[in-house]
């Protein structure tokens, strides 16, 4: 797509204003570091937009206080912009065994696609992050043939963005847009820790 225009124009009967409006559906997967921050960029543009956001986390602690979720929430609350839900699924890293737990993450995640779920047949919000949701795919949890389906039955002009590694192949054909971040270098190959301001 050399300087943003397109390279085929399907036969559907639509003007480039209509296809212009179109609900996108995004996947941003690979083992490189920047699928959140970019899933959080492009809600940077939707609240610009006025859009109303609804972020769900699936694998990260309610616990943490992110800098997306600080910077998002108070957007959210200024006069003017466009509100921002922030919805945190289960205690975070669950693959890591904790002795004297007994969550059950599989059904936390489940209960977190039927909001979903119920929120995109509302039409809560125009735009929604569902992140590190491909986890909840790979493990079983969520079944991808339902988000796949759900996804392409949306109504209105809902846009999503889905991240996390290992997406599964279903779910990359039903996106209109597919980043894969590859790593090249990062700063733990050298042994250094994640820093706040750059990881959180």
């Amino acid at each position: 797509m050399p300087q943003g225009k397109v390279t085929t124009v399907p036969q559907d009967g639509l003007t480039t204003r209509q296809r212009r409006r179109q609900a996108v559906f995004a996947v941003h997967t690979g083992d490189g570091k920047g699928k959140s921050t970019a899933a959080f960029g492009m809600a940077l543009r939707a609240w610009s937009a006025g859009w109303p956001i609804g972020v769900f986390q699936f694998v990260k602690s309610e616990k943490w206080r992110v800098g997306e979720e600080a910077a998002l929430k108070a957007l959210g609350a200024t006069e003017g912009g466009a509100p921002v839900a922030w919805h945190k699924m289960g205690e975070g890293w669950s693959w890591i065994q904790r002795a004297g737990t007994d969550r059950d993450h599989a059904a936390e995640a489940a209960e977190g696609w039927q909001q979903i779920k119920r929120d995109l047949a509302a039409e809560t919000y125009k735009f929604y992050v569902l992140d590190e949701f491909t986890y909840a795919l790979k493990w079983g949890w969520v079944d991808v043939g339902d988000v796949v389906s759900t996804l392409a039955e949306r109504p209105g002009t809902q846009h999503v963005v889905i991240t996390g590694r290992y997406a599964a192949p279903a779910l990359l054909e039903a996106a209109d847009l597919v980043t894969e971040m590859t790593k090249v270098k990062h700063p733990m190959d050298a042994g250094r820790k994640g820093q706040q301001g750059i990881e959180w």
